[in-house]
């Protein structure tokens, strides 16, 4: 049997459409996207199905759109057979993983990131923080820029590792602002400034991590069934407890998502697969290792096409 890895995007990967053809093929899919949407009292299928994308780009709506997409799909292939050994997802995507890996209840998780997605947007004042990826520079520069910028009071930190080559910062506007001057100064290949609404995986979402503590004591977290690489240690974890430790340091901690590829790659697995909306990430494995196999699972053909490959021998 083939040795599979799924991996769970995040936010920026939303599309208006996501989800479509598997709710309108399906029982199951209409079932848990049916119930999702009378527990959030948001018209979450028509966001996803029709947009508009501002409403669905809206973190707390983002978030449990690609929820669900992901677990739907996820869901599909367990039914067909295909059980991954191992999980990971990024940023958002870890409780897509979670739930994958039998830690989380879908709708419990679908909840949680609701109200995930709140406190992050009321963490800091809508505007004044930003994130930009940058591109081409090394890590111990990025970090040396990050620094000096958030010592002279402007907050600015790194939140994302990519993969080699693709560094995310996050911070106030202007402290992203400076630091993008620097930076390029430096020798970085572009800063692109991303479509976010907050300082997302920077010190500033603190505050957020308080009230998110008290929305995850409410939640029933299992051990997982299969392990979990976790965005804050990009090490593997099983344990309810420390899963729930993670989850909150995840939200101001950096995610550490190439790490985490090549962690993965050292566990001996024949294909990553991507289940969700998007291919961003089956892209970040290729630059962390073009010769590994991957999927990217989103519609109807791109499952077929996974599974055709999957029953091969």
């Amino acid at each position: 049997m083939k040795k599979v890895a799924f991996l769970f995007p995040g936010q920026g990967s939303q599309e208006v459409g996501m989800g479509k053809a598997f709710y309108e093929d399906n029982d199951d899919v209409q079932g848990l996207f049916n119930q999702a949407e009378d527990l959030l009292q948001v018209p979450i299928k028509k966001l996803m199905f029709e947009g508009p994308q501002e409403e669905l780009t809206k973190t707390e709506n983002t978030q449990p759109a690609l929820l669900l997409t992901s677990v739907a799909i996820a869901k599909l292939l367990q039914k067909e057979g295909v059980s991954p050994v191992m999980a990971a997802g990024h940023s958002l995507g870890e409780y897509s993983a979670l739930v994958s890996a039998g830690s989380l209840d879908a709708l419990d998780a679908v909840k949680l990131v609701q109200r995930r997605g709140q406190l992050m947007e009321q963490a800091f004042p809508t505007g004044m923080g930003a994130m930009a990826a940058v591109l081409g520079l090394d890590e111990d520069k990025i970090q040396a820029i990050t620094k000096q910028v958030s010592e002279q009071g402007e907050i600015v930190d790194v939140a994302n590792f990519n993969c080699p080559g693709q560094i995310v910062i996050s911070g106030t506007k202007l402290g992203v602002q400076k630091a993008t001057e620097r930076l390029k100064d430096a020798s970085a290949k572009r800063v692109i400034p991303l479509n976010v609404s907050g300082p997302f995986h920077s010190r500033l979402m603190e505050p957020a991590s308080k009230e998110f503590k008290e929305a995850l004591a409410n939640i029933r977290i299992r051990d997982a069934d299969i392990p979990v690489f976790a965005n804050v240690t990009a090490q593997p974890v099983v344990d309810h407890n420390e899963i729930n430790n993670l989850l909150i340091k995840q939200l101001y901690s950096p995610v550490r998502f190439s790490e985490t590829i090549a962690n993965m790659m050292e566990e001996d697995i024949d294909a990553f697969v991507e289940v969700g909306s998007g291919k961003v990430l089956s892209g970040l494995v290729k630059k962390v290792n073009r010769r590994m196999k991957t999927f990217a699972i989103s519609d109807p053909q791109s499952f077929q096409l996974f599974m055709e490959w999957y029953k091969e021998g």
